[in-house]
């Protein structure tokens, strides 16, 4: 019999993770969520099964069970300290935009990634994107979702997989460049099948929760938010490479169809490229936030302070990736009202401690987090 998951985290402190991110969502929090992790050797430390943590589940070929996937993850998970605002999660990562596996694009995982590319070359007309429920990836990402919550229970919030943005999906049908062509060749296809691919994502969104919300512990994303109730990072990738016509024509519509859907969405802007969509996005009542992330080769998001200005001055929430020091500048800037700050690499306790009361976000004591 598998043993049941031992982690560092009560009860109490999941009702204070709760109340807290609740009150946040509210915009009734004065300082910002910190959320910092740490690692400690186990009391009963043995060797890690199928060897050191994986970052991308689909690294596990299909032939190992489901089972064995589940301990490896349990492993590490039990060696995690969480601290401020983290708490125990776990997130089946089989790469940006699954969801064109689920519909028939040929997945194939990578060192530290994965590729999708189309299983046929298809005319734009002939593309009917379709549920399937025997689907080998869609199988594989809703038992494992089944079997870590039939397994940890309200013990760990289990996340959705990255299902990934409508043209991102569509790209992975088509290929990015012949997508390109198809948004000037062929755009009415385009529209149809974005209609299509939303009205799936919606389906396997939901599916999952159908699942997830049994251990009643909220849902979170691929992203380090967190929310009582239905919960997304939206994204879309591509649209770094289209203008902001054709982001209000084939995305933006996206957007809203899934922030209708559910209570707190947030979208993923990836990079530079991406900030000359920022004001229709800033528009969507119902879209809670932005999460920056500047891009590889780029300042660090406590460079871009304007920016993040911005997003909070139209009422958005801003989860970011950042290290101590970019952290400190953002609140002794802007103030820490409405940020979600995930802190990047692995803290002692002595120092996420010395970090959060520098921040005004308590201590890693979680009992005695500020308000």
């Amino acid at each position: 019999m598998t043993a049941p998951i031992e982690l560092d985290f009560t009860e109490q402190d999941w009702e204070r993770m709760e109340r807290t991110w609740t009150a946040w969502w509210a915009g009734e929090l004065g300082r910002p969520m910190v959320m910092i992790e740490g690692r400690e050797p186990h009391p009963d430390d043995w060797s890690p099964p199928l060897g050191g943590e994986k970052l991308f589940t689909s690294d596990f070929p299909l032939e190992i069970p489901i089972e064995a996937v589940i301990d490896h993850y349990q492993w590490h998970l039990e060696r995690r300290r969480f601290y401020g605002d983290a708490w125990p999660r776990w997130w089946p990562n089989f790469g940006p935009g699954i969801t064109a596996g689920f519909v028939g694009a040929r997945v194939q995982p990578a060192l530290l990634t994965v590729w999708f590319e189309p299983a046929r070359v298809w005319r734009i007309e002939e593309l009917q994107p379709a549920y399937d429920a025997d689907n080998v990836w869609w199988q594989r990402v809703s038992d494992l979702t089944r079997a870590a919550l039939e397994r940890w229970g309200d013990r760990v919030s289990v996340a959705h997989t990255d299902l990934g943005g409508n043209l991102d999906i569509l790209a992975s049908l088509r290929t990015t460049e012949q997508l390109l062509f198809d948004l000037s060749d062929a755009p009415g296809e385009v529209d149809r099948i974005g209609v299509e691919i939303t009205r799936l994502w919606l389906r396997y969104y939901e599916e999952l929760y159908a699942i997830i919300q049994k251990g009643g512990r909220g849902t979170t994303p691929w992203a380090h938010i967190w929310s009582p109730g239905r919960c997304y990072m939206l994204q879309s990738d591509f649209s770094y490479m289209i203008s902001p016509r054709m982001f209000e024509r084939f995305v933006l519509p996206d957007i809203a169809a899934c922030c209708d859907a559910l209570d707190h969405g947030f979208y993923h802007l990836d990079g530079k490229g991406q900030i000359k969509h920022l004001d229709m996005l800033l528009s969507l009542e119902r879209l809670r936030g932005i999460q920056w992330i500047p891009g590889d080769g780029q300042p660090p998001p406590e460079a871009w302070l304007p920016l993040l200005k911005r997003i909070r001055d139209a009422g958005k929430l801003c989860q970011l990736y950042v290290t101590p020091q970019g952290a400190q500048t953002i609140v002794q800037e802007l103030g820490g009202r409405g940020f979600a700050l995930y802190i990047v690499g692995l803290l002692s306790r002595e120092e996420a401690d010395d970090l959060l009361r520098s921040l005004g976000a308590g201590d890693a004591r979680r009992g005695q987090a500020l308000p």
